[in-house]
């Protein structure tokens, strides 16, 4: 059975149909993000699984018993937000201690629990450190300490990497799931940012429209979307339909290839080929993105790494006639 199971839960906020009939199990130990664009109805599912929001209908169930009306404090959940939500006025330790105190664990047992919570986020030494004092991802660690050290058996993170920089929020990636693994607890993590959730998860539901468009593990969500909405919103896509299937493809429906599936130069005789010309060059230092006007009537964008080229060389190639050519296998049809 499911740590977690969800059925039929829906939420309107107003004439808003928030989450609409929404059915998902998330396993014990498992790392599951809810990835979907602002207003796609992820947050308010985190939200309703925490117990600050109430359904309009369906059921929540926390290892097998039914938590869909309970009082937020009632829940073996913790919530970790993206402002941290950290007492300024406290020291580190006495931060992470907060829940166990309002719990009535003897003080020598939570400090024990506190500076153990505190070394899982390596933050060891850090135990007299006003909140002020750290680094936003210092701060985030903090945050993760004080939701862990009561062992919730579900750990919910609200877009927690939000407001870091770029290279940091990479870092608290990588972090992250490495503790998820340390500790075990079942991890569900929202985000609208694709990258996070492919780099993190070992499961992602695509949300969209208060409706999940799809669940899967990243690799099927990333090479085979079920749908346009999917193939579109993770990562860039290529969408190629009527008449420009028929000729490029030679057959109709919709279908996706991902940018860097497509090479461009002399195409091989048993791919598939299309001529056109390279109207922008977009250069990223380890790869260069092209957008490729097709004879065909379509654009298409293709990604080939810098293995050689600088920068110049790449632009050079700006209004000049190439190839674009991909295996067979590499398109895959999506409905909708």
């Amino acid at each position: 059975m499911a740590l977690i199971q969800i059925r039929s839960l829906a939420k309107s906020f107003g004439n808003v149909r928030a989450v609409d009939g929404v059915d998902l199990d998330i396993n014990a130990g498992e790392f599951i993000t809810l990835l979907g664009p602002s207003g796609s109805g992820k947050t308010t599912v985190l939200r309703m699984i925490a117990g600050f929001e109430t359904p309009d209908s369906g059921s929540i169930l926390l290892n097998g018993k039914e938590i869909t009306n309970l009082p937020a404090y009632d829940r073996d959940v913790n919530t970790v937000f993206q402002d941290y939500a950290l007492f300024p006025h406290m020291d580190v330790i006495t931060n992470i201690e907060y829940g166990l105190k309002v719990k009535g664990v003897d003080k020598n047992e939570r400090r024990k629990k506190a500076i153990v919570a505190l070394e899982q986020v390596r933050l060891a030494g850090y135990e007299e450190r006003k909140p002020s004092q750290l680094s936003g991802g210092q701060r985030q660690r903090v945050a993760l300490a004080r939701a862990l050290v009561n062992r919730p058996a579900v750990l919910l993170l609200d877009e927690p990497l939000g407001a870091l920089d770029l290279k940091l929020r990479q870092q608290m990636q990588i972090e992250l799931k490495q503790l998820q693994r340390e500790v075990g607890i079942t991890f569900i993590f929202v985000t609208h940012d694709q990258e996070e959730a492919l780099t993190m998860s070992d499961r992602i539901a695509v949300f969209d429209k208060g409706k999940i468009q799809q669940i899967d593990k990243p690799a099927k969500i990333y090479e085979m979307p079920q749908n346009k909405f999917v193939a579109d919103f993770v990562g860039i896509s290529n969408l190629i339909s009527g008449a420009a299937a028929q000729t490029i493809l030679g057959k109709s429906g919709t279908y996706t290839v991902r940018p860097e599936k497509i090479s461009l130069g002399a195409a091989n005789p048993s791919a598939t080929s299309a001529s056109g010309v390279i109207k922008e060059v977009e250069y990223l230092g380890p790869a260069t993105r092209f957008l490729v006007e097709l004879d065909a009537g379509i654009s298409l964008v293709a990604l080939r790494q810098n293995t050689v080229e600088s920068s110049l060389d790449v632009e050079a190639l700006r209004n000049t006639k190439t190839t674009l050519s991909w295996d067979k296998t590499s398109e895959y049809e999506v409905k909708g």
